[in-house]
């Protein structure tokens, strides 16, 4: 599967004459950060990282989604970092959403154009920089990785999405298909992202209600989409965070193909504590 774009913010102010009504949304259950929130005065820096702002989508909050973090970073040509990750328990996927990157994991060198997609385990040496001339845009999302004794620590991968094949889910004759690049029955891993594909038509046809943590960013087109309660009007570029168990669905009414970078948590105990210690 191809594409021929992905959306990525483009920053700036909107003018005094806009109005502030929009579906921006934060609940008890879900988060709505729409495209158009993403503006130059909610951007943040990081320690080590030159040429370079983001957009903070979601980050560990008590009480809602407490696994992961996730950034929009843009990276002006010349700008990245030889010292991008100072967690050791750190695990992280990127995903280049315009324009391209150089990574180097140890002593090799990989090139992320537009759809690159790298997984890099806890404790993985690597380096970003942006030796274009274009700025290039990239999802980071980070967890803490919980170690099993017994199981190997995964290792790094590097592809690009139009390298990895959509699986069609079962009964939707295409309209529904998943890209993963990870394998799921790989114990070695604890979160994925993949990328969810919808024809015109394509639906998620009941609530699903699970234990797992999500962060969607729609990458392409529009659809309507069930969160908890509520059904939410959806386009390219809005971000959507849900908490575990929020019911979710979907209905892509077209015009276009819909397409969301999803993160989720998985193969791993449930963490129990001491609630009446």
């Amino acid at each position: 599967m191809t594409t021929t774009h992905y959306y990525a913010p483009p920053g700036g102010l909107p003018p005094q004459t806009r109005l502030t009504t929009d579906r921006a949304i934060f609940t008890e259950a879900y988060v709505v950060i729409p495209r158009g929130s993403m503006t130059d005065i909610v951007t943040s820096r990081l320690p080590f990282w030159d040429l370079t702002r983001l957009w903070v989508l979601a980050r560990p909050l008590s009480g809602f989604a407490e696994t992961f973090s996730q950034y929009l970073v843009e990276v002006l040509p010349g700008g990245g970092s030889d010292r991008p990750e100072l967690d050791s328990d750190a695990e992280g996927v990127l995903f280049v959403v315009a324009g391209g990157l150089t990574l180097t994991l140890g002593d090799q060198t990989h090139a992320l154009a537009t759809g690159g997609y790298a997984y890099l385990p806890p404790g993985q040496a690597w380096t970003l920089h942006n030796t274009g001339t274009e700025v290039a845009t990239f999802h980071w999302i980070r967890k803490n990785y919980r170690r099993v004794e017994g199981i190997d620590l995964p290792d790094a991968v590097v592809t690009n999405e139009a390298d990895v094949p959509g699986i069609e889910m079962p009964g939707t004759n295409g309209a529904w298909t998943t890209q993963r690049f990870i394998d799921l029955d790989d114990m070695r891993h604890d979160m994925q992202v993949n990328i969810v594909n919808f024809e015109p038509g394509g639906a998620i046809p009941f609530p699903e209600t699970h234990v797992m943590e999500h962060g969607l960013y729609v990458l392409e087109g529009k659809a309507v989409y069930l969160l908890n309660n509520d059904w939410v009007e959806v386009q390219e570029g809005d971000f959507m965070w849900l908490r575990a168990f929020c019911p979710q669905a979907c209905y892509a009414g077209g015009p276009g193909r819909f397409r969301y970078l999803l993160y989720k948590d998985i193969n791993r105990h449930m963490p129990l504590g001491n609630v009446f210690a």
